[in-house]
Parts: C-alpha cells; structure tokens; sequence
C-alpha cells in the first residue's frame, strides 16, 4: 500500500472511512478482494508472490494495512511485510501483545508501517522508529514516511475527507483515488531516490510503464460495526480491470462457511 487517509472516529464520517491506493508492480501476481478460502471469515487481496495481504479485515474486527517506508534504494527483507497483515488478522493475539512482538522482529522485514488492532480501537507501528501509537479520534494518512506526514498525496486526500459530511459513495471515492495530479517541485518529499522519481510517485494515483496503482480501496464501518469493503483494481495503462465489494457483520461468517 503507498497511500491511506482515513477518517476515524468522527462527528461527521462516523467510526472509519478509509480510502487507500495500492502500488505495486504490474508483474507480481495478486489475487483481488475476497473472502480467504483458507480462513474462513478474513477479508482482503492476497499477494501471491510473497504471501499475506496488504489489507484485510475479518468478522471478529480485526483489521490491519501496510506500507512500506521509503527512504533510498532498499534491500527486501527476509519475510515479506504482507504477512504482518495476515499474521495479525488471522490470529488470536491481542493487539499489545503483537505490538510487542512488531518490536522484536522489525530486522526481518524491510521498513514498514503497519495499521492494525480492532476496528474500534486502532494502532500505528512503525518499524524504522520502533515506535507504537494509538490512533486518536480524527482525520489521518500513512503513506511512505510515517503516521501524519503531510505529504502532497496525503494532503489531497485528508482534504477531501475533511469537506465531507457523509461517507461518500463508492464511484466519488474512487474518483478521488484516481487523482493523477503530480506534485509542485516545492512539495516533494527527498526520500533519496532522485527527483525524477519522487515526482512519478508523488501522485494519489501513480501510473508508469510497469508499476502503478494497482487497487483502490473503500473500507467503511457503520455505528453498529457493519463493514462495507470495496476495491477497483487496475491493470497497465490505468485500464480498470474490475470492482468488487463486500459487507462484513461482526460476530457473524460468511454465508456457506464454517467455523
């Protein structure tokens, strides 16, 4: 993932409204949002090449997303970052306990930030600075520095969310997802990897010859704790490929599973 803002817990959007783009290479294979057929109740894309997820949610409230952070040219990590996602939503740790163990493995993965613990009650890690913080109630973005940077993208999009008095509905929200406006030279970060690369990156919506947005996510939670999950995903040239959307209730699995 390479940009979240969300709006969370809100006079005006409610518990969490959550936009968020994926970027990836167009080669690495990926499996679109869906119900996990291996866990039974998890929610999310699957990343085929190095396992886990990007983003997930499952029927109990556990929820977790990540992103990379950037700074120059970095090697991988001996265990892809995906799989803090899956860790985290398909297992039974409680949210502290993980944190504590989020500490204690941050050298085998390459730098991260990870969103994660219930739905109702949210936690920022992030690896570089080995640093834990709960969410307080308000409007913010994760993209590849950490929690709150104000970035160009970040910035479009906690705008956006700021003016709104509804969720907004699922074509708007991708609407917004798919900004391709490049940022001013003045609002560029210096993540160490040239200009020329800073500025291909700088949009919400990033479109180059073989890496890009491949997804663009909505993620909504109701007052009672309904989930209505929606992604677009995108192949080259930013030709859409298709829409999914799915309702998740807590407590209750999806029609035709067991437990």
């Amino acid at each position: 993932m390479c940009v979240i803002a969300f709006a969370y817990k809100t006079s005006q959007l409610g518990q969490l409204v959550l936009l968020a783009n994926r970027d990836e290479y167009h080669a690495r294979e990926s499996l679109p949002l869906d119900w996990w057929p291996d866990h039974p109740g998890t929610l999310g894309g699957r990343d085929v090449k190095g396992g886990g997820s990007w983003m997930a949610v499952d029927y109990r409230g556990r929820f977790a997303a990540v992103t990379n952070i950037r700074d120059g040219y970095q090697q991988p990590g001996r265990v892809s970052r995906g799989k803090l996602v899956e860790r985290f939503v398909t297992g039974d740790m409680e949210t502290l306990a993980f944190a504590e163990e989020l500490a204690g493995s941050v050298a085998d993965y390459a730098p991260y930030n990870l969103l994660f613990g219930q739905i109702d009650d949210l936690f920022h890690f992030d690896s570089r600075l080995q640093r834990l913080n709960r969410l307080t109630p308000g409007i913010h973005t994760l993209s590849n520095a950490t929690l709150d940077t104000p970035w160009f993208k970040c910035r479009k999009l906690a705008e956006a969310l700021g003016e709104m008095t509804r969720p907004p509905l699922e074509d708007s929200a991708f609407d917004l997802l798919f900004d391709r406006e490049v940022a001013p030279p003045g609002q560029m970060p210096n993540t160490r990897i040239g200009t020329a690369l800073e500025r291909l990156l700088s949009p919400v919506f990033v479109e180059a010859r073989d890496y890009g947005t491949r997804a663009s996510m909505l993620l909504t939670v109701s007052a009672r704790g309904d989930v209505q999950f929606a992604e677009r995903s995108f192949g080259l040239a930013c030709r859409e490929t298709g829409r999914r959307r799915y309702t998740l209730r807590p407590g209750q699995l999806p029609p035709g599973t067991n437990r």
